[in-house]
């Protein structure tokens, strides 16, 4: 059974968090990574706006994670997870746009991805004890400032390229009880299809990545960890609609915006 998980804002402004099933929320109180109960009467998904479904404390991405992406760009296999940090402030829910950066005018890809949310704190962890650590799965868009990753040959700028405001859509919910091998990531832009990849295809599976990353750095509930996309990254122009869609999560849609004037 597929339990879904989102956090939400009320037509008064209040915001909580709930299980969603059949077009209604039920609201919990307590803890979402803790104890919690169902309160109150259930709310029309129409009737609020749903937000990220995690506040990550870290936000962790990584790179070449996938034998395809690897094998088509000449990568080696890694045998520790790359990753970078993306700032937690990038994060935004379900239809918030996605701004470009103000005087930017190079590439802005989109990187559909599946993300890990850890529910209990985790450091030295082994893979058993790394896999009761993932709280549940969402769906991540990794937005990336192509030129800008690349702007200094002398340094590489991941956190600068992927930190921007608004370039972490997380969403639309935390599904729990999903098997993440038979799971697909795709990504459309305005409807048509670009990336469309198995999970199964992971270099390093999501307990392995946990437990590898918990002997660095301690990891608390909601953090969130993207898996790493694959092949099919393209860039968005203004106006464009980018929904990465994962069956069981359901579909993060974003519009990504035409910058101030």
């Amino acid at each position: 059974m597929v339990t879904q998980w989102v956090r939400f804002r009320a037509g008064d402004g209040t915001e909580g968090f709930g299980t969603l099933a059949e077009g209604a929320i039920t609201p919990h109180t307590g803890d979402l990574f803790g104890q919690n109960a169902p309160a109150g009467p259930a709310l029309p998904l129409a009737e609020v706006t749903l937000l990220a479904p995690v506040r990550p404390g870290r936000f962790i991405g990584l790179w070449n994670n996938f034998h395809e992406a690897a094998a088509k760009q000449g990568n080696a296999i890694p045998e520790t997870p790359l990753w970078f940090l993306k700032s937690p402030g990038s994060v935004i829910g379900p239809g918030a746009m996605i701004p470009p950066i103000p005087g930017y005018a190079g590439k802005t890809l989109y990187e559909g991805e599946l993300g890990l949310v850890i529910g209990r704190r985790v450091s030295q962890a082994d893979e058993a004890e790394a896999e009761a650590a993932i709280f549940g799965l969402t769906c991540v868009n990794d937005v990336t400032a192509l030129d800008i990753l690349t702007a200094d040959p002398s340094f590489p700028q991941w956190a600068r390229a992927k930190s921007p405001d608004g370039f972490g859509p997380v969403g639309p919910c935390i599904a729990q009880g999903l098997d993440w091998r038979e799971l697909r990531v795709q990504v459309a832009l305005n409807g048509r299809v670009r990336q469309d990849y198995p999970c199964a295809d992971m270099i390093l599976p999501p307990a392995r990545i946990v437990s590898l990353i918990s002997r660095e750095m301690t990891l608390e509930p909601g953090d969130l960890i993207a898996c790493g996309t694959s092949v099919g990254a393209l860039p968005m122009r203004a106006g464009m609609e980018v929904t990465v869609t994962i069956a069981g999560i359901g579909a993060l849609a974003n519009p990504f915006g035409a910058a101030a004037a």
